[in-house]
Order: structure tokens, then sequence, then C-alpha cells
């Protein structure tokens, strides 16, 4: 995969661990944070640079995603770049410094467990009506907003329209469609960003903690752990670094790309049993603890897995795909 600036990256870097030193854990991004984020051109990277965006790919918006979530800071850029300010893109409508989320309303208007919608000043909504697709920008005084959060404490909350109150604009078919990919891919960047964490910690703690006399890191059962952990994240983020390219090279009408991106999602899902199972092991009742920074990053993959669609289903996809291409041409199918 084609690497980033290191000067980008090492500016991420940077902006990422200052905000997160003194902060307690979980750190949920605040508004002065945002704005600097939006000083730095971070918020709207991938958009249009004619309509206020920085013009960067996903391989710059991957190594954002990444970047938060290994020094653990919750922080809405997807939700915001890659969702929300992608659909206003898309149906040509203006983009402002507001906050921002995306959800899709079914059909009596309402939407649950939707990421950042009561820390959002507005969402952009999808919902199909008759035969057509329909997307608005619209206030978040204007919804009714049941705040919520998930186990990692995002917000996800539960939004209600009145969508015969809304003046949709009309937007393709697929858009949808696309919405949710965009969505699953961002998740499954976070994910392996957790995993990355994880091991570090794993093997931090092994090194340092002595028991009977030696490290931890000594005992073949622990190395067992240890070595399971670092196995399935090089798993889950190969396949993952694999979707991303594909977006940047084919972009998001390859009908690949749905399958990529199945492939990581169902790889990332089941790496998150194995890693979180192994990591709480391998450190015992310390690991636990609030106090402790493992949970900041095992709730974060146990909660994003089940977002934008869960294992079961990209197994379920999966399985129909193989299924289609038959024993002829599955490898070709694979291997493309």
């Amino acid at each position: 995969m084609i690497s980033v600036d290191s000067a980008l990256t090492d500016m991420m870097s940077a902006v990422f661990a200052d905000y997160r030193e003194g902060h307690d854990s979980p750190t949920v991004c605040d508004a002065a944070f945002w704005n600097r984020l939006n000083e730095l051109g971070l918020i709207r990277l991938t958009g249009d640079e004619a309509r206020g965006g920085s013009g960067a790919s996903w391989l710059e918006a991957a190594e954002l995603l990444r970047t938060a979530t290994y020094h653990g800071v919750r922080v809405p850029l997807a939700e915001h770049d890659l969702l929300a300010c992608w659909l206003l893109d898309q149906v040509g409508l203006e983009v402002d410094d507001a906050r921002r989320t995306a959800c899709v309303l079914d059909g009596t208007g309402t939407a649950t467990d939707v990421p950042w919608a009561s820390w959002s000043d507005r969402v952009v909504v999808a919902w199909r009506q008759g035969s057509s697709t329909r997307v608005a920008d619209v206030d978040g005084r204007d919804l009714h907003i049941v705040p919520g959060t998930n186990i990692a404490g995002e917000p996800r909350d539960r939004v209600s329209v009145d969508v015969a109150r809304l003046s949709g604009d009309v937007a393709p078919d697929t858009l949808i469609d696309t919405l949710f990919l965009r969505g699953a891919l961002a998740r499954s960047v976070q994910i392996c960003a957790s995993f990355d964490r994880i091991l570090e910690l794993a093997v931090e703690h092994t090194r340092d903690r002595v028991q009977f006399g030696r490290p931890l890191m000594r005992f073949q059962a622990i190395q067992h752990l240890v070595a399971d952990i670092a196995a399935e994240t090089a798993l889950a983020r190969a396949t993952t670094e694999s979707a991303v390219a594909e977006v940047v090279r084919s972009g998001w009408d390859d009908p690949r790309i749905a399958f990529r991106i199945a492939v990581a999602r169902s790889c990332t899902g089941h790496a998150a049993s194995v890693v979180v199972r192994n990591a709480h092991q391998v450190h015992g009742a310390i690991g636990t603890t609030r106090e402790h920074r493992l949970h900041e990053f095992t709730t974060g993959a146990l909660a994003w897995r089940s977002d934008f669609g869960s294992v079961y289903h990209w197994d379920n996809l999966l399985t129909g795909t193989a299924m289609a291409a038959g024993p002829h041409r599955l490898w070709a199918y694979m291997s493309s």
C-alpha cells in the first residue's frame, strides 16, 4: 500500500498526542479541539478543494482515523468528512463549518444508533421516497434526538423526524449503499488501529510484569496468547489496507469494492474476539480497571465491529459471493 507523506503523519500524531496528554480516558473530542482540527484542514480532509475541502484521498483519511484511534481520542472525523460532508458533495449542497454526522432514515423517519448525533450541529439524513433517494441537511434542533452511548462511551443516538416536512434533494440510487460501505471501511480502519495499540500494551505488560521470578513474556502460554494477537492484527490490517488501496485505485463504483470491504470487516470482526480476549487474559485483573488504558481500545474494537453491518452480515455477504462465483470463478474473483 502506498504510504502517506511522513510530514503529514508526524503532524497528525503530534496533534492527537498533545490533546490526549492530560485528559481522562476515554477522551471525547471537545469543541475547542474540533476547531483546532478545522484550522489544520483535517475535518474535511477528503473534501473537494473547490468546496472548501483539503482534497486528500482515502489513504490520508485512513491514516487520520488510525492516528486518532491509536492515541485514544474519540472524534467523529469519519462521520463528518467521509459520510455527512460526502453526502452533501454528492447532491451539491453547501458545506459550512457546522459539525455534522449522517444517518439513513427508515420508513417511519427514524434512525437508531446514529453516531454523534447529539454532539453535532446538523445531521445529514438520507431516505427512500418511492423509487428515489433523497438527502437533506437538517438542523439538529429540528430533529427529535434521544441520546445514548455505545460501550466505548461514544454517542449513539436515536434520531426521528417527519420526512414529509423535509424538502430533500434527489440523489443517485446507489448513494445509500455506498454510504454504508464507506462507513464500514472507516470502522475497519479504526478497529485495526485499536488492535495495534492493544498489541503494544500486551507486549509492554508481559515484558515489564514479573511473576514467579521472571517476566510474563518468558512463559510459553503467555507467548502463545500474544502471538495470536499479533497474527490476528496482521491479518485484519492486511485485508483492510487492501480494501483502502482498491478504493483509491478503482473508486467506489467498482463492483469489487463491496467484496474487499466484506473481507476486511469479516476478518476484523472475528479477530476482535481473539484480540480482546487474549489481551485481557494477558493483563489479568489490572486490565479490567478504569485506570489502565486497555479498555479504551478493547471496548472500541468491540463496539465498532457492529457498526455498519454485523460480523454475521459480512460473513453472509462473503458466502453469497462465493456461492454465486462457483468453483471455476471464485479464485479469479478473489485474486483480481
